[in-house]
């Protein structure tokens, strides 16, 4: 049905500006300006451009937005770590992450954060540790 359709994926913020400068200063990703004012574009390596868009009354989803695909899982949480940036902590069923805060052993290993408007994101290992 959709086969000559492209893809691009977005997600919502309160304030933009708060969110380039988390996105492109904290993390270091290319943040342009989109096509329409407002409105931001996270450009990463490869296929579109993931949208970032204004809503005053943004409430964050319970799951996680954006994924980062890194190659060394222990060395990106660093980084967030060294950067101001606290990792999430799980303790549950299914979900319990090691004292760096990364899941291990159960797929890709993943470590998850968020943005300041508590859009839950993740840095994901390209290969197995």
């Amino acid at each position: 049905m959709f086969e000559t359709g492209s893809l691009f994926a977005s997600f919502a913020v309160r304030d933009t500006e708060k969110a380039r400068a988390f996105y492109a200063g904290t993390l270091g990703l290319d943040v342009r300006d989109g096509q329409e004012p407002g409105i931001l574009e996270i450009n990463g390596t490869a296929g579109s451009p993931i949208v970032v868009y204004p809503k005053p009354d943004h409430a964050p989803a319970v799951f996680t937005v954006l994924n980062i695909v890194v190659p060394d899982i222990d060395a990106a949480v660093d980084e967030l770590e060294d950067a101001g940036v606290p990792v999430e902590h799980y303790d549950s069923d299914g979900l319990k992450t090691d004292d760096k805060g990364i899941l291990r052993g159960q797929g890709p290993s993943i470590a998850w954060f968020k943005d300041p408007d508590g859009n839950i994101l993740s840095v994901i290992e390209t290969t197995p540790t």
